[in-house]
């Protein structure tokens, strides 16, 4: 009893520390300073420029009233999302290991969503079983088991593929560290414990079922098999773990399409990114590399670049 107890205790801390760093991290982000304007081209949202180009190459563009498309954005980002195109057409060889490793992913997602659809709807009277009368609870009880059976098995391919290819592939190699080595081991684990669990002790999910309608009662329940035990207890150390990991670089990529892929707002006078330009710029230069004398502020080392420059022109 105190073993169960303890684990609620445990998911109710994971998914507290997981959704706090996750909103601190997203506003540590969303609060940094601007970053350098590349003017990286296609733009998503640009409705008039299909080939990549810039309303900046229309001599009125300041009189005329930008077109942006959301559509364009969310389709360019759904690609990315669930097909990984970049990694299909630079790297194809390793989009065959991380493609399913995200999709396995997404759907242990769906099949966390499933888990909490199927509690709630237990608590309210409706069963889910193989032989529940109601609809509702028989698509609930199959979409569970087939998601999370298909989530943990593709996950665990994927996973496999990553660890084999970045063990002997030699240009991976040099960039993979111990901890990528441990993540993916970390995820293996979960994995292959999830697997067994299912398997042996829970073949319909109903023990984590149970589990999960606990924790939304805030009652105990009477018992669980060692196996789904470990197997949630890695869950929710993983929750606590990851959000202090690199593997939270899913919050980095709204920011990284928003606000440096597709930013393409005009610095006007006066306006909101002439400020946050000026506030980088007093920013002072902690760089090591020679040709950039450190101490001062980047204000101070573009002025001394520009009078170089023109007097190299003269």
């Amino acid at each position: 009893m105190w073993g169960i107890i303890f684990l609620q205790i445990v998911s109710y801390l994971s998914v507290l520390i997981f959704v706090i760093v996750l909103i601190a991290k997203a506003g540590r982000y969303a609060t940094m300073p601007i970053h350098l304007r590349w003017e990286l081209y296609p733009v998503a949202s640009e409705t008039e420029r299909p080939y990549g180009g810039s309303y900046f190459e229309n001599l009125d563009w300041r009189a005329k009233p930008r077109q942006k498309s959301l559509l364009g954005e969310l389709k360019f980002m759904g690609k990315e999302l669930f097909f990984f195109t970049l990694y299909y057409r630079l790297k194809r060889h390793y989009w065959y290991f991380v493609y399913p490793f995200h999709i396995g992913a997404f759907l242990l997602i769906g099949w966390l969503v499933l888990l909490l659809a199927g509690a709630l709807t237990s608590l309210a009277g409706i069963s889910v079983s193989a032989q529940a009368t109601n609809v509702w609870g028989g698509i609930v009880y199959y979409l569970t088991l087939i998601v999370g059976v298909a989530g943990f098995i593709i996950a665990a391919c994927g996973t496999i593929g990553l660890l084999m290819k970045r063990s002997m592939d030699e240009d991976l190699k040099l960039y993979t560290t111990f901890v990528d080595y441990f993540n993916l081991s970390f995820i293996l684990l979960i994995l292959f414990s999830g697997l067994y669990a299912w398997y042996f002790f829970d073949p319909a999910f109903t023990v984590v079922r149970e589990f999960m309608q606990s924790l939304i009662t805030f009652s105990p329940v009477t018992s669980m098999n060692p196996a789904t035990y470990i197997n949630v207890l890695l869950i929710c150390l993983f929750l606590i773990y990851m959000p202090f990991t690199r593997m939270m670089h899913y919050i980095a990529k709204y920011f990284t399409y928003h606000k440096v892929r597709w930013d393409d707002e005009p610095n006007l006078s006066g306006g909101a990114i002439e400020k946050k330009v000026k506030e980088a710029l007093n920013q002072p230069v902690s760089w090591l590399a020679p040709h950039i004398q450190s101490g001062k502020k980047w204000s101070e080392v573009t002025s001394q670049v520009k009078d170089t420059s023109e007097t190299e022109v003269q």
